[in-house]
């Protein structure tokens, strides 16, 4: 199998699963119980947090784990903007990942707040003039991923946070995709808060955090026990937070190079699909994009047909986020970029990984082909 989708979920790494696996047995402990084994476990628990934080740049009292990336991201964007006295103005780019869009809407529809959504270039691209053409003095947060999910566009996070900030507006970025591709510290960000997710970068799924400054009060999305400082209660899953601290670790420590051998790998697998499908084309430019995703239209076919096709010949990819998979609309990154409907239908993305070889680009490039040339009823 050549597996191209692991901006959708990653294969969980040897060293976390080795990492994770006492606290699945003899170290099964709650780490809020005053006995032996609930200290192991809260031992574990700070020192996974601890690793974290060293990461990002932050302390360790700034990590809250979540169970998951939408989790950490409903936190920041209702749990900020709900904690902030200072105005009921919030505002996202059009072309968020859902765990960002649908907690701004639940912000407008129940809580009174006004959202203005940036829009994006037809790369992608926001600019930071657009948001200080919405941006208002009882603006209380901002929120505009790193890097996108389904085109790989990164964003110039810092330049976003410098004209939040000069309102007085709480950054927030969500930055799930872009981790163990991209710098993830706090002050080189600019941001406030920062959104991770476990699965993406070789944890399990069912772990993530939110990293926000200790400055910063947010009003709890779930309650009960008062864990992660009353922050987000319940008990923590701290099998799943000594495997993302470990994966993070691994992550960070390979990503210079691992960045530039999936740079080369992308660009290779661009070259051969294009030169096997003259028609096809990049849905945004290769610049300012993460390492490892692609992302194509091919036009004269529907891209979930090209994805079953791909399966046939044991390629695994997507039509764009997994969370949206299922609706049968075009992608709402796509169109928003300005693409018509009917192009964005033919999209397929390609997430790579560390894993991935030169001659699985060479093998999907002709499969693709293949596909293309069945889909659209032509001779071989």
């Amino acid at each position: 199998m050549i597996f191209l989708d692991h901006a959708a979920t990653t294969p969980v790494r040897r060293e976390a699963i080795d990492a994770m696996l006492p606290y699945l047995t003899e170290g099964f402990g709650n780490p809020s119980s005053r006995h032996s084994l609930g200290g192991e476990a809260s031992r574990a628990l700070a020192a996974a947090r601890e690793d974290i934080a060293a990461i990002i740049g932050c302390r360790p009292g700034d990590v809250v784990f979540t169970g998951g990336g939408t989790e950490a991201d409903n936190l920041a964007v209702k749990g900020i903007a709900l904690a902030n006295p200072r105005g009921r103005h919030v505002v996202v780019s059009q072309i968020e990942h859902e765990a960002v869009l649908e907690p701004a809407d639940y912000l407008e529809r129940l809580h009174g707040f006004d959202v203005s959504y940036l829009g994006a270039d037809e790369n992608g691209w926001i600019s930071p003039e657009s948001l200080a053409a919405v941006i208002r003095p009882d603006t209380t947060l901002v929120s505009v991923q790193l890097a996108n999910n389904e085109i790989g566009t990164v964003q110039p996070i810092a330049e976003l946070a410098e004209v939040a900030h000069g309102v007085g507006a709480v950054m927030h970025t969500d930055a799930v995709q872009a981790a163990g591709w991209l710098p993830l510290s706090l002050d080189g960000l600019g941001v406030d808060a920062l959104t991770l997710a476990g699965h993406k970068l070789g944890a399990p799924k069912g772990v993530g955090a939110l990293v926000a400054r200790g400055r910063l009060v947010l009003e709890p999305v779930l309650h009960g026990g008062g864990q992660e400082r009353g922050r987000r209660s319940g008990t923590e899953n701290v099998a799943g937070a000594v495997a993302f601290a470990t994966a993070l670790r691994l992550a960070e420590h390979e990503r210079q190079d691992a960045s530039a051998r999936v740079t080369a790998l992308a660009a290779t697998l661009t070259a051969a699909v294009l030169a096997a499908v003259p028609t096809a084309r990049r849905t945004v430019s290769p610049e300012r994009q993460l390492p490892g995703i692609v992302s194509f239209v091919f036009p004269g076919t529907a891209g979930e047909a090209v994805l079953l096709e791909l399966e046939s010949d044991d390629i695994i990819c997507s039509s764009g986020s997994a969370c949206a998979a299922t609706r049968g609309e075009p992608s709402h990154v796509l169109t928003a970029i300005g693409m018509p409907r009917d192009l964005a239908l033919t999209a397929v993305r390609f997430s790579l990984g560390h894993e991935n070889t030169h001659d699985e680009m060479l093998a999907t490039a002709a499969s693709v082909a293949r596909a293309v040339t069945r889909l659209r009823g032509e001779r071989t």
